[in-house]
């Protein structure tokens, strides 16, 4: 058994929910998590500095030890994924595939919509993904920068949020979409919103839980799962503020977090080096 962690990170704190399935998924894996939070938000930034912030990320976790680093955040798997395959001797996978694959299944008239951030429609790896699995798919991305910042502050179910998913949700009502993708790890946390401005007949995809059966299927395929039956641990870490990083991450975990520890911006810098 393989008893080195999986690293996993994001521009903050959204990649915990996908860490929530994986911790559902794999209980007996230890993972290391590292929020981006001094460069916090990816999705307005150009994509080649995402990709630099990637690389330095992954370098980084590939430095502690990692068996695999899972990329748990939109904005950044669209930038840098296959350069991080490509250049990381560890497997890498992204939160995309998953989610543009479950689309073209749940999709009844094949117009599917997007709502992600400026960095995760530029980059056009959703349409390309949809594309190539159904050609006949029609897809709508639709930008949302005001989302983020929103469930990020103090007040995420408030009427400001329900405002901008409305204002959102238009262009994709129009285009006729019955399945639309949650292009961005934070916005799972305001699904009550999104379900209840799209009503019950549109589908709301986003793919924590395929997510983490593929990274428990790359583990298996690779004979480097841990060993099955005990408690798996987790680790956190912030460019940021931790204080800050743990009060609002346990509202996105939905689970303790505990110590949270600071890693410097020029440390991981050192290690893209």
């Amino acid at each position: 058994m393989d008893e080195r962690p999986i690293g996993v990170f994001d521009s903050g704190m959204g990649g915990l929910t996908v860490l929530h399935e994986c911790l559902v998924t794999l209980p007996h894996e230890d993972f290391v998590y590292l929020g981006d939070a001094a460069r916090l938000p990816y999705g307005p930034r150009p994509l080649p500095e995402i990709r630099r912030f990637a690389h330095e990320i992954a370098g980084w976790l590939e430095g502690q030890g990692v068996k695999l680093i899972l990329v748990a955040c939109n904005a950044a798997t669209s930038a840098a994924l296959p350069e991080l395959q490509e250049s990381l001797s560890v497997p890498v996978i992204g939160v995309i595939a998953p989610e543009a694959h479950a689309a073209v299944q749940a999709t009844r008239n094949r117009r599917i919509g997007l709502l992600a951030t400026q960095a995760t429609v530029d980059a056009g790896r959703y349409a390309q993904l949809v594309g190539t699995l159904d050609a006949g798919a029609r897809l709508t991305a639709v930008v949302c920068p005001r989302l983020v910042p929103l469930i990020e502050s103090e007040d995420p179910f408030g009427a400001e949020t329900t405002d901008a998913v409305r204002t959102y949700a238009q262009p994709l009502e129009e285009a006729g979409v019955d399945t639309v993708i949650l292009g961005c790890t934070h916005y799972p946390l305001i699904r009550p919103i999104f379900q209840r401005v799209f009503g019950r007949g549109v589908t709301l995809v986003f793919s924590a839980e395929e997510t983490a059966r593929e990274a428990a299927e790359t583990l298996a395929r690779k004979g480097i799962e841990n060993e099955a039956g005990r408690e798996g641990r987790y680790r956190f870490l912030t460019t940021g503020d931790p204080g800050l990083f743990r009060r609002l991450g346990e509202r996105f975990l939905q689970l303790p977090l505990g110590d949270v520890e600071r890693v410097s911006l020029a440390e991981l810098g050192r290690a893209a080096a």
